[in-house]
């Protein structure tokens, strides 16, 4: 079985700003062991011919041919708008002036 030592186990929570109890450290310190193990046991699988991937599923974009259609006019798109300046939306001020 794989370990790490408490010891090792504090210098990694250091490592990573963590603060850990003394039983904290000894139960993790054997939970890595664990993990370890696994690793192991998966690089000891012979994977030539496997090919590598990042997600079990497939992966392709989905996209719409980009077709150009006839849109609003700018009066027609301010026709509803409460308040408009210079072919704009006017919306209040939210943000003080820049100094």
């Amino acid at each position: 079985m794989s370990s790490l030592s408490r010891d090792d186990v504090a210098k990694l929570a250091g490592l990573a700003r963590i603060e850990m109890t003394e039983s904290e450290l000894v139960e993790l310190s054997s939970q890595f062991g664990m993990i370890l193990d696994a690793v192991a046991r998966v690089q000891e699988m012979d994977l030539s011919g496997v090919k590598a991937t990042s997600h079990p599923q497939p992966l392709e974009n989905i996209a719409r041919p980009d077709v150009v259609l006839p849109s609003l006019s700018p009066e027609d798109a301010l026709s509803g708008a409460p308040a408009q300046e210079e072919s704009r939306f006017r919306v209040p001020q939210i943000l003080g002036e820049a100094e």
